[in-house]
């Protein structure tokens, strides 16, 4: 997995660590699990947050914007910097980064947890969003150094697993802290699990990295951040200011002349951090849109469903993370059986991508149709989006990596990991917006939340108006996710088929 070497020192360094490890790591299963653990920690504060938002909302004052912002600021500096993270760990040493990751990381965690204003808290995921993008970005690319060719499909079926229980559980994991503690506490769980894993890595993690990587590209980084960050902005402030005011047309403008120039800037210097000509490999192009709509749907969907579950349904915070779990069982029970990669197996990687889409994209709509008064409903729904998640995120991971030059693997984790934090992002954004609308539509009065809304009801009347205007916005938004995931799913899918037997052109 290694470039070739440019000098005799680099040679024997590269054949002692291929020579070390000829049929993987003797410790590969354990070094898994420890690296799933800091992943899991990650992923899970990708929606941990979502039950939190009544607390928030109470004791910071937050507004809906506020909440999203609370919630992208770590998601958008993770995806601006994954792709340098990455880039940095196979120049420098993954097992460095991944160490450096859970520090930072840490640190973040304790800063979110006493944070005593919105601005705060905003301020401190996206520290932790830094700490974020080390550890997502060195742990797939430890899982393919440390794998041979046979079990690296298993290994990083299992990593996916990983990740879509991060995504799943967050909302259980952070009702049961908001049941018994405040809600800072969902930050302080992260503390000791980072401190384990620092000591873990430090003794257990083999130390690579590729002699001629390339050097990491800051510029890039800062533009992609900044252009991902103004469309979201867009999106976010669109139906609080007007689709045509000046502040949202600015900023899209913004985000779609820096995010050019991100393009331009990674096509003429000698090291990017993202090597546009990927682009031009159809099984590359069809593994990122199916891995952006992917996340798109999950991040969009858990959003809105913690909000409706309590708010609307009357749940609290630990209810409904319970509510939400089958959506995480169903995930890991069909991959950690097997069934997910049996299915890869005989249908191959673009039919296993359609069918898991597809599926996807239905349990979005049985939420949406059936979903918005009865919980029976949402629980059919929430299965089968856990089946068509536990079917399309392994296959698509495996696509993204095979698409990438091995020595490259740090940057290939850079990529898929900047794929699910940006549709992550970008689907709170756009379903968010879509039900704000929805819902300013027909609560023109409302205030600039659903539960100050409800707060400034002055008839049990008025508040089941407002109540059935936020299940209508639900249901409008879900729709425009399965439409949305739908599609995507169908074009990756027959992108990935033209490709199939062409060899990855690097």
């Amino acid at each position: 997995m290694y470039s070739m070497p440019t000098s005799p020192q680099e040679e024997a360094q590269v054949q002692e660590q291929v020579q070390e490890q000829p049929q993987g790591h003797p410790q590969r299963w354990l070094i898994l699990g420890v690296i799933c653990l800091a992943q899991l920690t990650v992923l899970l504060d990708n929606t941990v947050l979502n039950v939190a938002i009544p607390s928030l909302t109470d004791e910071l004052g937050a507004s809906t914007a506020d909440i999203q912002w609370m919630i992208n600021a770590y998601s958008l500096v993770q995806s601006g910097l994954l792709l340098t993270a990455g880039s940095a760990s196979d120049r420098y040493g993954r097992k460095k980064m991944l160490a450096a990751g859970l520090v930072l990381f840490g640190t973040g965690s304790l800063w979110a947890a006493f944070a005593q204003s919105s601005t705060q808290l905003i301020a401190a995921r996206a520290g932790m969003g830094v700490g974020g993008a080390l550890l997502m970005t060195t742990t797939l690319a430890v899982v393919v150094q440390i794998f041979d060719d046979t079990e690296r499909v298993k290994a990083i079926g299992l990593w996916s697993t990983i990740n879509s229980l991060g995504f799943a559980a967050g909302p259980l994991l952070g009702g049961f802290m908001l049941d018994h503690f405040w809600w800072g506490s969902i930050f302080l769980i992260n503390i000791p699990v980072s401190l384990i894993g620092l000591a873990a890595v430090i003794k257990l993690v083999p130390e690579s990295k590729n002699p001629q990587g390339d050097r990491p590209d800051l510029l890039g980084a800062l533009l992609s951040t900044i252009g991902m960050a103004s469309v979201v902005y867009a999106i976010i402030s669109g139906p609080e200011h007007g689709w045509t005011s000046a502040r949202v047309l600015v900023a899209a403008a913004v985000g779609v002349l820096v995010l050019g120039a991100f393009a331009l800037w990674e096509l003429h210097i000698p090291y990017p951090m993202l090597d546009m000509h990927f682009f031009r490999n159809q099984r590359f192009i069809g593994a990122v849109a199916g891995a952006i709509l992917v996340a798109f749907g999950l991040g969009g969907s858990l959003f809105l469903l913690t909000q409706h579950l309590q708010f609307v349904l009357g749940y609290e915070p630990l209810e409904a993370g319970l509510r939400l779990a089958p959506l995480a069982v169903t995930v890991v029970a069909l991959n950690l059986t097997g069934v997910g990669a049996k299915l890869h197996a005989g249908l191959g990687t673009p039919a296993t991508i359609a069918a898991g889409m597809s599926m996807l994209a239905g349990g979005l709509a049985v939420i949406a149709l059936l979903g918005g008064d009865d919980y029976n409903g949402m629980l059919a729904g929430l299965v089968i989006m856990g089946a068509g998640i536990a079917f399309a995120m392994p296959a698509m991971a495996n696509a993204i990596m095979s698409a990438i030059p091995p020595e490259k693997a740090g940057v290939g984790a850079g990529i898929n990991g900047t794929l699910a934090e940006f549709g992550n992002g970008l689907g709170v954004a756009v379903l968010g917006a879509v039900l704000n609308a929805r819902f300013a539509a027909l609560i023109p009065v409302a205030a600039a939340s659903l539960p100050a809304a409800l707060a400034s009801a002055e008839s049990a009347g008025e508040r089941a108006r407002i109540m059935d205007a936020f299940s209508s916005g639900l249901e409008t938004s879900q729709l425009v996710g399965a439409v949305a995931v739908l599609l995507g799913g169908l074009l990756a899918a027959e992108l990935l088929r033209r490709a199939v037997g062409v060899p990855p052109r690097h």
